[in-house]
Order: C-alpha cells, then sequence, then structure tokens
C-alpha cells in the first residue's frame, strides 16, 4: 500500500507521539473558500449578521410606529369625543334656552336669570364664556329698543358698531351670563357687523338649530385676542296663522384653546401634541395649537363636528430620535453576535490558512527530501565517476607507486577542498573567487604574492564549482612543478569576466590562466594527466570549450564555466526560507 504524503509527514516527524483524536477539519470546498477568502468569508458572516440584526430592528420599530399611531388613533377619538360631548351639552342648553324664549313674548332679565341659575353653568371645565341673549330687532326700531332696556337694565351701554343709516336689522347682545365684568363687555355689541357671526347666525335661522361660527376674535366681548368661535340657536315666536316670527339668539361664545384644553385627557403620554383648524389643516384656519417641542414625525387626523360645523384635530408625536429600549438590546445583542461570530470565522480562516500552508509545506518538505536523494545520488556517482577518471588516468601516467600516491593524493585533496567549500556554502552557488583560493591557498601562503586574481563576484553551482576547482588545481600543479611558480620572479595572473549571450539566454565566467616569467616551454613536450583532464574532463563536465595554449612565454588557460540561475541547487535554501514564512 502506498502511503499518502499527509501521513508521510506525520511519522516522519514526530514519530514517538501516539495517536490523539483531532477535531474534524472543514469540508474541502469550504477550505478551499476560507483559503481563498480569508478577510471576506469573516466579513460576509459579519455583514449578513448585522442584515439580520437591521431588519429585526426595523420590524421592531415599525411595531412601535404602528403601536404609537394606534395610541394616537386612540387618542385622537378621545379627544373628538370630549370635544363632541361639551359642544353637544352647551348645544343642548341653547335649544333648551331657545324653546323657553321662544314661549314668552318679551324675554326680561329675570326670566333670563331663572333660566341660567337652572342651568347650573360649569364654564370653566368647558372653554365656554357663558350663555347670551341676543334680540333681533330693525334698525328704525333701534331708539325704541334702547329706552325699553335702559329701563330694566340702568347702564346699558350704547350700540357698537354704530350701526349705518342703510343697515336693516340689528343683533345687539342683551344679556350674558354669568355677569362678570369681562362679559359685560359684550351686552351692546351687534352680531351682524361681524361677517362670520352674521354668517352663522344666518346658518341656524336656515336649519333651525345650533350652528357654530368660523374663527373668530372675541376682542368686543372678551380681553382677550386668542381665536374662539360661537354656537348660535335661533329662537321664533309664532305670528299670525302658522308664520315663525324671528325673535333673537341664544348664543355661547367658546375661547379655543380653554375649549381644547378641557377635552384634553390629563394622563394621556407627554409626547402627544394637539392642533384644532377649523376646516382645513392650515395656518390661516388654526385655532389652537399644543405643540411638542420637536418636530412631529407621526400625525393622526380626526375630523370633530361641532353644531354642525367640520373641524379638524390632529394628534401629532415627537420627533423621536433614539431607538426603543427593545430595538437598542436587540441592534446590541446583534452586533455582538456579529461580532463573535466574525472573530471566530477569521480565526477559522486563519487556522485553514495556517492547516493549508503546513500540508504545501509538508508536501514541498517530501518533494525537497526526493530530490535531495536524487541529488544526492547524482553528485555521488559524478564524484565517484570523477576519482574513476582521476584513477584511471593517474595510473597511466606514473611510472612508480610512489608517483601514482602523490598524484593521486593532490588530485583527491583538490576534489575534497572544493567539497568542503561546498559544505560550507550548504551546497548553494559558491563564489568563483573562493573556489580559486581553496586550490591555490598553499601557493599564495608559500610564494607570496605571485598569484594574482581579479574578476567580478560570480556564483557557480555545485557542479560546475567541483569542476572548475579540479582545472585550477592541475593547473595550479603543472605551475608549481614546470611554470612560473617553480622559479622566482614567477607570476600568475587569473582573471575572470561575465560574458552573457542574448541570443540562447545563457551566461558564463570566461576565466583567463596566464603565467609569466616562469621557464621557456618546450615545443616537444609529452601530453600529461593534467592536460587530458582539463581537455577532457572539465570540458566535458563543464560543456564548454577549454583553450590551452603551451606558448613558450607562459601556458595560457581559457576556461568557460556556466553561471546558472539558481533553481535545483538552491533547495535548501527555499526549504530555509518557506519555514520563515510559515513561522
Amino acid at each position: 500500500m502506498q502511503a499518502g504524503p499527509h501521513t508521510i509527514d506525520r511519522v516522519t516527524l514526530n514519530p514517538d507521539a501516539q495517536a490523539v483524536e483531532a477535531p474534524p477539519p472543514p469540508s474541502g470546498r469550504a477550505r478551499r473558500w476560507l483559503v481563498q477568502y480569508p478577510r471576506a468569508i469573516p466579513m460576509a458572516i459579519f455583514l449578513a449578521i448585522a442584515a439580520i440584526t437591521a431588519l429585526s430592528v426595523f420590524a421592531i420599530e415599525s411595531n412601535a410606529r404602528a403601536r404609537e399611531r394606534a395610541q394616537m388613533r386612540e387618542y385622537a377619538q378621545e379627544v373628538a369625543a370630549a370635544l363632541d360631548r361639551s359642544s353637544s351639552g352647551f348645544s343642548s342648553y341653547l335649544r333648551a334656552g331657545a324653546a323657553l324664549f321662544s314661549s314668552v313674548d318679551e324675554v326680561q332679565p329675570d326670566t333670563f336669570d331663572d333660566f341660567v341659575r337652572a342651568l347650573k353653568l360649569n364654564t370653566e371645565l368647558s372653554g365656554a364664556e357663558g350663555i347670551g341673549w341676543i334680540p333681533v330687532i330693525e334698525a328704525r326700531d333701534l331708539p325704541a329698543f334702547m329706552a325699553q332696556t335702559r329701563a330694566r337694565q340702568p347702564g346699558f351701554p350704547d350700540i357698537y358698531p354704530r350701526p349705518a343709516a342703510s343697515t336693516g336689522r340689528i343683533a345687539p347682545v342683551t344679556m350674558f351670563a354669568p355677569a362678570s365684568q369681562r362679559n359685560r363687555r359684550a351686552l351692546g355689541y351687534d352680531m351682524y357687523s361681524d361677517p362670520a357671526r352674521a354668517a352663522a347666525m344666518a346658518e341656524a335661522e336656515l336649519r333651525l338649530g345650533p350652528a357654530a361660527s368660523g374663527r373668530i376674535v372675541l376682542t368686543q366681548e372678551t380681553s382677550g385676542t386668542g381665536p374662539a368661535f360661537a354656537i348660535y340657536m335661533p329662537a321664533f315666536r309664532l305670528g299670525d296663522g302658522d308664520d315663525r316670527q324671528l325673535a333673537g339668539f341664544v348664543y355661547t361664545p367658546f375661547r379655543a384653546r380653554e375649549f381644547l384644553d378641557a377635552a384634553i385627557n390629563r394622563g394621556a403620554p407627554s409626547v402627544f401634541g394637539a392642533r384644532l383648524y377649523d376646516g382645513e389643516a392650515s395656518t390661516g384656519h388654526l385655532l389652537v395649537a399644543h405643540s411638542i417641542n420637536d418636530a412631529a414625525s407621526e400625525t393622526v387626523e380626526q375630523e370633530v363636528t361641532i353644531a354642525d360645523r367640520k373641524l379638524l384635530l390632529v394628534i401629532e408625536s415627537a420627533n423621536m430620535q433614539v431607538l426603543s429600549p427593545l430595538s437598542m438590546v436587540t441592534l446590541s445583542f446583534g452586533l455582538a453576535l456579529a461580532s463573535l461570530l466574525m472573530l471566530l470565522a477569521r480565526l477559522l480562516t486563519q487556522q485553514a490558512y495556517e492547516d493549508q500552508a503546513r500540508l504545501v509545506f509538508f508536501e514541498e518538505q517530501h518533494s525537497i527530501r526526493n530530490s535531495l536523494t536524487r541529488e544526492l545520488n547524482h553528485r555521488v556517482k559524478n564524484t565517484l565517476a570523477n576519482v574513476l577518471s582521476i584513477l584511471s588516468l593517474t595510473r597511466r601516467r606514473t611510472h612508480s607507486l610512489e608517483e601514482f600516491a602523490d598524484s593521486l593524493e593532490g588530485r583527491i585533496r583538490a576534489l575534497s577542498a572544493t567539497h568542503d567549500l561546498l559544505t560550507v556554502t550548504d551546497w548553494g552557488t559558491t563564489p568563483i573567487r573562493a573556489v580559486i583560493e581553496a586550490e591555490v591557498q598553499h601557493f599564495r601562503s608559500a610564494l607570496d604574492d605571485t598569484i594574482v586574481l581579479d574578476g567580478p563576484e560570480l556564483e557557480l553551482a555545485p557542479n560546475d564549482a567541483l569542476s572548475f576547482g579540479l582545472a585550477v588545481h592541475e593547473l595550479a600543479t603543472n605551475a608549481a612543478k614546470y611554470g612560473a611558480l617553480s622559479v622566482a620572479g614567477g607570476q600568475v595572473t587569473i582573471c575572470w569576466q561575465r560574458c552573457d549571450d542574448p541570443v540562447s539566454d545563457m551566461a558564463w565566467a570566461e576565466v583567463e590562466w596566464q603565467e609569466i616569467g616562469g621557464p621557456p616551454v618546450a615545443g616537444e613536450r609529452r601530453r600529461g594527466f593534467g592536460t587530458e583532464l582539463i581537455e577532457k574532463i572539465v570540458a566535458h563536465e563543464l560543456r564548454q570549450p577549454v583553450t590551452l595554449d603551451f606558448a613558450s612565454a607562459g601556458v595560457r588557460c581559457v576556461l568557460r564555466v556556466p553561471v546558472r540561475r539558481p533553481t535545483d541547487f538552491r533547495i535548501r535554501e527555499k526549504d530555509a526560507d518557506r519555514r520563515a514564512r510559515v513561522a
């Protein structure tokens, strides 16, 4: 059975650990979403819960508004009923007075006073000024009326406004109760002088029943200037036959503010305000207003009929700037829950992301181990092949066991020095200068400055560094035996530069080995092991041509070493970077 990568990783990382049951991970699709959208998923959860909370708050507030409107409608009906009761009660008084005054030939002060005492008026709780009697006379009969009235009521004032000569009928206020100082100012006032009052009296005469006036101001009848209205009830006397003759009107004036105050339920919520209009809701028709401090957000209209006249009652509520307590609790709980779920989702996404990173890391580790194993096998085989080649060529080119051992030892040491250098660099890229210095170090320490190095910083791959180091060792050994390093005054110059091929997108380091001041190079010479090693093994390993010139002035060798991209031979460096990112 082939084990999966996750099983291999767990066994490799913790071979002695006992099996511990872990919580089940998220499903594959959910985990992919959590990994792909680590910030979007928590935010989506937060927004979803916040939207649900907002809908809940909206529903609660809608219910609260509906409940408030229901309360306002109920309150409006209560106030309208109270207004109707108050007006209906005084209309009944006026009907009774009209019936009484219609049955007598002339209304005397005693008759009027007895009628008022029988009513037991309580004007303080109704907003009414009282009850008055208004006889209707012709303008030509005014002098006789004034003489007769003043005989019964000493000190009766003149009629005002003074009637014009063309005036037909006059309706002066003759009696009014309660007889307070304020109410006495109404005596003598001609009701027909005001169009609003005259229209209401004409309507009452036509309907044979109570009729309310429009908006009036009781400037003549009271000391106040606030809006008011009056209810008039006609009184008729029977003439010859069945003809009716208008004798006058029984009327009651109402102060609009007191009339509304009397009807308002004192126990109603203080957030409600009330406005009473004569007809439509406009500023010119406003009778009285009990407004609230804030701008009204909700209004309810209720029609009220006062003595067959349509009034409009408007109930308004304050513009509440804050949510209801239940909405505040719901909003706070919803936001807290949304924040908590967002935090949990964020933790889950972070955990899923870390788990995914660990899985990727473990898979890469498994791949790295396989790559390292293959690389190790490859490098060991290359090293052994190099050793076998060196051994074979050295055996063919030596004549004694001692010479064989010395040559073989030096070359093996060269390989070892380069291996040590690669080990220090963790088999990553190795500077070309470090490879050269490792191979010629013991020559430079013995011969001072006879070896000169010059070139830019370039990095070599591990296998290329091994082959190049072996070539430098052979050149240095040959120079020490037969060339510039074998005599005083000799010098070796090693220069290199970077070359790029734009066509093949390849780069290499061109290294030039030049010996100066050494013994003349013989024209006839036998090919040694170093020559074959450089021309065959090194050239084959580097896959680049090698130029080896044995000029009489000194040996010159040009090597071309590939400068490769740091890919496969930097596996361990990648692994270290990945570990740092995961940590």
